[in-house]
């Protein structure tokens, strides 16, 4: 396998409602090497129905990033226009990370807080009756105290789907630089590591040994399987 299949600099981001693929979680990406693109809900695609905004999403997913090895994620109202996206295709076969993904409508009774997304019901309601396609490799984050991404909706629906989330304790809707920043580092495997990996591949030399990967966390494990993949290639 070509490095280039196995790995692309290329990752869909799509942020949230009124946000943009160059700043915040975008140029974090960027700033790791990656080249961005996707979808803002800003001008043109704003004004869009929330039908035509899902369907665009899909025809990008499919006709651009559907592979095991893409990558895609999402941020807020980002989010839900992906889950919507994935409720009437295949389940989607490269990596997805979710932050602070808003998933229907929620009702804060003791704030009188109010929120209602487009079609607020319909991914619970798929979820519910088992149609909802999960992705095969989803990472879920929200904070405990977002009120528009709620920890309870947030788990509900994706313990439905046999996907566990992780709650960030004391955080908001903005999880933060200090947060997200390790997420990024241990989820995304930049191409320059790929490539010295290979470099030291091909000379024979080893830089996992059982010990350490003994000793670091089960993501770190994925992200060395994923660079011993590209040693095999």
């Amino acid at each position: 396998m070509e490095l280039e299949e196995l790995m692309t600099n290329l990752i869909y981001y799509l942020p949230g409602w009124a946000g943009h693929l160059n700043t915040g979680l975008g140029k974090a990406l960027m700033d790791r090497g990656f080249d961005v693109t996707g979808r803002e809900t800003r001008d043109d695609f704003k004004d869009l129905t929330f039908t035509d905004q899902v369907e665009t999403v899909k025809e990008d997913l499919v006709n651009h990033f559907w592979t095991e090895d893409s990558r895609v994620v999402a941020n807020s109202f980002g989010a839900y226009l992906f889950l919507h996206a994935q409720a009437s295709l295949e389940p989607y076969p490269g990596k997805v990370l979710l932050l602070s993904p808003i998933v229907g409508g929620f009702l804060d009774e003791s704030t009188g807080r109010a929120f209602s997304p487009p079609q607020e019901n319909q991914l619970l309601q798929l979820a519910e009756a088992g149609q909802f396609p999960a992705p095969k490799s989803v990472e879920v984050h929200t904070g405990s105290e977002d009120w528009q991404s709620h920890p309870d909706a947030v788990t509900k629906f994706f313990g439905l789907l046999g996907v566990s989330a992780v709650i960030a304790d004391g955080l908001g809707h903005s999880l933060g630089k200090d947060y997200v920043s390790p997420i990024l580092a241990e989820w995304v495997v930049t191409s320059s590591e790929i490539q010295i990996f290979i470099r030291l591949c091909h000379v024979g030399t080893s830089i996992f040994s059982a010990h350490q990967i003994g000793q670091q966390s089960s993501r770190s494990v994925r992200r060395q399987l994923v660079l011993s993949n590209a040693c095999e290639s």
